[in-house]
Parts: structure tokens; C-alpha cells; sequence
């Protein structure tokens, strides 16, 4: 069976499937007319996108099997798509695969269309654990950075085929995704641009765009405009501009191939008096009251049956001869299992697991160079120490120079576009790819990046989810050292918020303790860590202490304690707030004459609870650090609340917390930290109002 013959058996079988998921709980082949007794009562799911999408995977899938794109990676872009990605899995045995009730005969798929929109917990939406669900698509935009980061890794012979939407178009992250393809080498990505001229309630700003003008939009980007009308234009014109689509971009041609269609395409015309196609109403299912009218439940009876279904399955619901054929050899691939993902060197730590002490140092190749030093020090020889490896790659907003890090940029491995969420999508596809990367940004900019950072948190906790390298975000320019606009350190505030296991938040005293985290971060899995350092010079930190803040993310720094019990444990996170300790403390001894215990905390989730997160101390190690009675005041970067919600019922009850706080208005840097009690003065006034209040009964 030629590749378009093969592909509009698959779009009939997916597209049905689909529909027959939406609405129907039993007499899924349609072996009798349609009773009320069939129809779900309450419809649920989203249809308008369906035909378009399935349209698209048939076409990926027959182009594969015929080997013309044996190497095209699909990804769906629109969250809503879910129904036809479960469509298209139940038919290949994918879905199967990971579900085993869901077999591919008939009462798989009764048990699957009695299943949506739950799916045995895969849910309705795109799900990671099946093909060309590798992006989540959760929220709109993500979809065609996210592609061009999987395609920096991808294997010869290998085109990413991301179907986003008109809708997601609009979106600011794709828009600047079109442009920032310049600051890349010759990536293979083929947008498949799915434009049925909606958004979801309302017209696309792309839709009612002739031809021409849809060309010279792409055109002033730097892309390569196809266009094909579907179902019009048939599969046989289709099959051909994608193939050939496919041959550009291996070539180096940026391409892009627009599939115009009508929402809704295939569908009821109209419902209850009112159009349904190629209106916003076919955006979700328009037959939603088909088991209690009879005019919608004979509509349905029609729309399923216009797939002709008898011809596609037999009796038992097995393929017929005819989708037999158009799926042998069907195997979309994945990013995670493309031969061009390369490992990195050595061991690399299971998520929650650190280093042994000084394996960090010794893996960057010259510690000595990265402890001595300055942040640009410690930070440009560890990473030029992993893009050695081949497998490595630096994401930032055209910052590295202001951060101190001009030796990076300009290199291969180096990627500037001012637009965080667009370099946090494609870190995550090249992540997704099998690479290993970091995206280095101030701290202000980086709440931008929330929503995507949420949604690849979300993806990893999903049912299929498969062991990426970690996300790593290394935040500088912090607001204490900068204009009042630029202090913002709410990511990592809201990240901690989740309680999401996978999340690490370092803050690393000094260049010595920031290079062996980036060196552990680097080679870890599976998690996201948030590592905050300043830029600007601070005093030395003594490195006596390192090894256990390294193996266990905090330790008592000696040379600042005194020895015994204390009456104040005092804990710093993070490089200034160790700074404004150092100088306090004998201050704090001198005014309030008490005993003096000084902890660092390098990674900030070992304050939380040990049922939440990994890295966590215990109760008796918690204990231990800060002292049985002892007063607690806590020096923080980012905003106290973080600490608070982190410690939660395990902060002693003299406790306070330093740290972040929003000014009035644009203010000198120190009365910044003035206001938020960030000096050594602000410690000294905190550390007396602590200790002057009564211990609790029983403290």
C-alpha cells in the first residue's frame, strides 16, 4: 500500500477512534444502529483538533513506514490532542503496550472508550507514555522551542515535526521561536502548522491570512512556506509536500509546512439549529446530549458511520485487511530512544543522591582553578569541563557577558535569545533528547520561565514518563546587587511552594561550593535545580566544612562557632547572607554576650520534611545542627516565605527569618538591604529581639 492510500486508511481509523472515545460506551464498531443506551451520558473531550492532528499522525506514520521519514519525531503541541494520540496508540499496539486492558480488538476498545477521559490514569490529554507525547502540552507556546532543543540532539537522519496550532502561534514563546531559529546551527526542525483558523473561542489572528500573505509571514522570519488545503487538496497532494518538506529540512532549508483546514472537518455541519463546523462550537464535542436526543444520537449514528468502520475492522474489532497493511511497519520514533543521545561521561548520581565528597572537584578536572576563584572562575571552567563532552550545551538571554561570563559565549555549545521561556523550552527538548545543559540567566527575569518549569515538573510525575538529564538553572544578578526592576527572586519561592520532590534550590556560599554543585547538577537525573550566586566579588568563606555541605547540603561552620551548646545558631543560604554572618557574628557575641553557631545550608530542601523531599534532614540531624535550645535566625537570598513553608512545624520556636523584601520604590542598595535587615547591624537588632523573647514550655 503506497504511503497516501496507507495514511487516509490510518486518518479514518485514528479519527473514528476518536470520536467513538468522546462519546461512546459500548457498540463501539457499530454492529447495529446507535441506541441512548451506547452514548455516555455526559460527552466529555475536545473534538475540534482531532481531525487535523490525525490527519497529520497518519500521514508521519505512513511516511515512516515507507522509510521516506523513517527519522520524522512527532510532537504535539496542543494538550487537547490527547484523544487523537490515544487514538493512534490504540491502533499501532502502543497503547497496549503500557495499558494492557486496552488491547486492539473490541473489548479494548469498549474498555477504552468507557475509560476516557481517565485512561487508567494516562488522563485526556497528551500523555507522555505514548508516541509523539514527549512535550506536554499543558500550556500553549512551548511546543516549537522545546522541538528545536530536541533537534540540537538529534541523531542523523533525524527531523522533529512539533503540529502546533494557529493558536499557539499568537503565543509570545513561539513567536520569538520563529527568529531565535538564527541563533541556531542548522537544526532539523519541520513545523507542521495546524491552521483551522481558530484559537479556542475566537478567530486566529493567522487564519483569515491568504496564501500569499501566510508565505511572506513566513518568509520574513527566514522559513519556507508550504501550504496544502486538507481534506481538499487529498492525501495524495499532502503526502508529497511533506515528504518533500521532509527532504528540505535535512538539507538545512528552514521549512515550515502550513495544513489549512476547517475545524472541526469531518464532523456534524450543525447542531441544534446552530453551524458547527468551522466555528468555535467545534471546539469541544457538539453532540453532547446524543443519549437524550434523538436527533443528535441519530447525527452521531451518521458521523461515526461516514468513517465507514466496516471496512477498517473486523468483526472481533481486530484491523482489517486494508489497516493491517496501512500499519505494518508503523513505529513513530521517540525522542528518548534516538541513537544520537550520547551519555554523559561517568557515573551519574540517581535523583536525591549526591556525590561523595571531592568525586565533584575531581569530575570538573581542575578544582584547584574553580575553588581559588571568582563566580566567572568557577563557573566557566566547570562548564567547559562537561561541553567537553560533546553532549552539553549553554542556554542564556544574551546575559553572559554582563555575568561576568564572556569566555562562554560565542562557543558551539552556547545559545543566546533574549527570551527566557523560550530558552527554558528548548532546554528542556534538548533534555528530552538525551542532552545535558544549563540555562544561566539573572534572577529577576527567571519568574518568566514559572509556568513552563511547572509543566515540565507536571510531565515527569506523569505515567511514562521517561529519566531525563536535569533541568539546571543557575540564577545571578540577584535584586540585592541590582536596580529596583531587577530583584525578583519569586521562582524559586514558588517552585519550593510545589513540593515537588524533584526540585533542588542550592545556594552555594562561595565559587568553591558553587563549582561542585554545578558539577553534581550537571551529571544528575531526573531532577530540576535552581542554583542562585551572585556575580560581584564576597569575602573568602573557610573550606574546611566543604565535604559535608557537599555530601549532606548543610554543615556548622567552625571557624565562625563557638564551641558548645549555642544560644544562637545562626544559618545562612546562600553567598551574601554568609558574608553579613561573617562580619555580624562577633558583633552579635560583643552587644548580647551569648554562645554563637553558625550553619550553612547549600541545598535549601533539606530544611523541609522528609516524607516531601529527598535530600531532607532528619529530625535528630536537624536537631543536632542547630542546637537543642537554641534561637534560630535564618539569612536567606530569596523570601522568607520559602524558608517557612520549607520548615513548616520543624523550625524551633524562637525562630526568625531574614531575607527578601519588596521596597516602595527604587532605593540605594544598601538601604535595601537596610530595610530588609540584611546587614550586619539588621542581624545584631534580629538576633536581640530573638533572644530577649521567653523559650516556649517544654523548649
Amino acid at each position: 500500500m503506497n504511503g497516501p492510500r496507507a495514511a487516509e486508511v490510518l486518518w479514518r481509523a485514528q479519527t473514528y477512534t476518536a470520536v467513538a472515545q468522546l462519546h461512546l460506551r459500548d457498540n463501539v464498531l457499530l454492529h447495529r444502529p446507535l441506541t441512548a443506551a451506547d452514548v455516555k451520558p455526559r460527552p466529555a473531550g475536545h473534538w475540534g483538533t482531532v481531525p487535523g492532528t490525525a490527519w497529520a499522525l497518519a500521514h508521519l506514520a505512513a511516511l515512516s513506514a515507507a522509510g521516506a521519514g523513517g527519522g520524522v519525531v512527532p510532537l504535539l503541541g496542543a494538550g487537547h490532542a490527547g484523544v487523537a494520540q490515544l487514538a493512534a496508540a490504540w491502533l499501532t499496539g502502543d497503547l497496549a503496550a503500557v495499558r494492557a486492558r486496552f488491547s486492539r480488538d473490541e473489548d479494548g476498545l469498549r474498555r477504552l472508550c468507557r475509560s476516557f477521559p481517565d485512561v487508567d490514569g494516562l488522563g485526556a490529554e497528551v500523555t507522555p507514555a505514548l508516541p509523539a507525547g514527549d512535550f506536554l502540552g499543558g500550556r500553549l507556546g512551548g511546543c516549537l522551542p522545546f522541538a528545536q532543543g530536541a533537534a540540537l540532539a538529534a541523531g542523523p537522519g533525524r527531523v522533529v515535526v512539533p503540529v502546533i496550532g494557529d493558536g499557539e502561534l499568537e503565543t509570545p514563546t513561539t513567536a520569538a521561536a520563529w527568529l531565535a531559529a538564527r541563533a541556531l546551527p542548522a537544526v532539523p526542525v519541520l513545523p507542521l502548522v495546524h491552521l483551522n483558523g481558530f484559537r479556542m473561542g475566537a478567530t486566529s489572528l493567522l487564519g483569515p491570512l491568504d496564501d500569499r500573505a501566510l508565505a511572506a509571514y513566513a518568509a520574513g522570519l527566514g522559513w519556507h512556506a508550504r501550504i496544502v488545503r486538507v481534506p481538499d487538496d487529498g492525501h495524495d497532494a499532502f503526502h508529497t509536500e511533506l515528504a518533500t518538506a521532509v527532504a528540505d529540512t535535512l538539507d538545512g532549508r528552514r521549512t515550515v509546512l502550513f495544513m489549512r483546514c476547517v475545524k472541526g472537518f469531518s464532523g456534524p455541519a450543525a447542531a441544534d439549529g446552530r453551524a458547527v463546523l468551522g466555528t468555535a462550537r467545534a471546539h469541544k464535542t457538539p453532540l453532547g446530549r446524543a443519549g437524550t436526543d434523538p436527533a443528535q444520537l441519530h447525527a452521531l449514528q451518521q458521523w461515526l458511520a461516514s468513517y465507514r468502520p466496516g471496512e477498517l475492522f473486523g468483526a472481533d474489532g481486530r484491523p482489517g485487511p486494508a489497516l493491517a497493511d496501512a500499519l505494518a511497519g508503523v513505529s513513530l520514533p521517540r525522542l528518548s530512544l534516538h541513537p544520537g543521545a550520547r551519555p554523559a561521561p561517568g557515573a551519574r548520581p540517581a535523583p536525591g543522591v549526591r556525590s561523595a565528597p571531592g568525586v565533584a572537584g575531581e569530575r570538573c578536572g581542575e578544582p584547584d582553578e574553580a575553588r581559588a576563584g571568582s563566580f566567572a572562575a568557577a563557573v566557566t571552567t566547570v562548564v567547559r569541563a562537561h561541553a567537553r563532552a560533546g553532549d552539553f550545551r549553554v542556554f542564556s538571554p544574551d546575559e553572559l557577558v554582563s555575568n561576568k561570563l564572556a569566555a562562554l559565549a560565542g562557543q558551539r555549545w552556547t545559545s543566546e535569545v533574549l527570551a527566557e521561556e523560550l530558552l527554558a523550552e528548548q532546554l528542556a527538548g534538548f533534555n528530552a533528547a538525551g542532552g545535558r545543559g544549563v540555562l544561566i540567566s539573572y534572577e529577576a527575569f527567571a519568574p518568566l520561565m514559572t509556568a513552563g518549569i511547572v509543566s515540565l515538573l507536571k510531565q515527569r510525575r506523569m505515567p511514562g514518563a521517561d529519566d531525563r538529564p536535569s533541568f539546571n538553572l543557575l540564577l545571578t544578578s540577584y535584586g540585592w546587587h541590582n536596580t529596583y526592576t531587577h530583584g525578583d527572586p519569586s521562582l524559586t519561592t514558588t517552585l519550593l511552594a510545589l513540593q515537588d520532590p524533584a526540585v533542588r534550590v542550592w545556594a552555594p556560599a562561595d565559587p568553591a561550593r558553587l563549582a561542585l554543585v554545578l558539577d553534581e547538577a550537571f551529571d544528575s537525573r531526573g531532577r530540576v535545580n535552581v542554583i542562585v550566586a551572585g556575580k560581584h566579588p564576597l569575602p573568602p568563606v573557610a573550606s574546611g566544612p566543604i565535604a559535608q555541605e557537599t555530601a549532606r547540603g548543610a554543615a556548622l561552620w567552625p571557624h565562625l562557632s563557638d564551641p558548645g551548646p549555642p544560644r544562637l545558631t545562626v544559618v545562612v543560604c546562600g553567598d551574601l547572607p554568609a558574608a553579613v554572618t561573617a562580619e555580624a557574628v562577633p558583633a552579635i557575641r560583643a552587644r548580647l554576650g551569648v554562645a554563637v553557631r553558625v550553619v550553612s545550608v547549600l541545598d535549601l530542601t533539606v530544611l523541609g520534611d522528609p516524607a516531601v523531599w529527598p535530600a531532607a534532614l532528619t529530625d535528630h540531624e536537624l536537631g543536632a545542627l542547630l542546637g537543642e535550645d537554641a534561637a534560630v535566625l535564618v539569612v536567606t537570598l530569596g523570601h522568607p516565605a520559602a524558608i517557612w513553608g520549607l520548615l513548616q512545624n520543624r523550625a524551633p520556636a524562637r525562630t526568625a527569618v531574614i531575607g527578601w523584601r519588596e521596597t516602595h520604590g527604587p532605593c540605594p542598595q544598601p538601604d535595601l538591604a537596610a530595610g530588609a535587615g540584611m546587614t550586619p547591624g539588621g542581624l545584631v537588632a534580629a538576633a536581640g529581639r530573638l533572644l530577649a523573647e521567653r523559650p516556649s514550655c517544654g523548649a
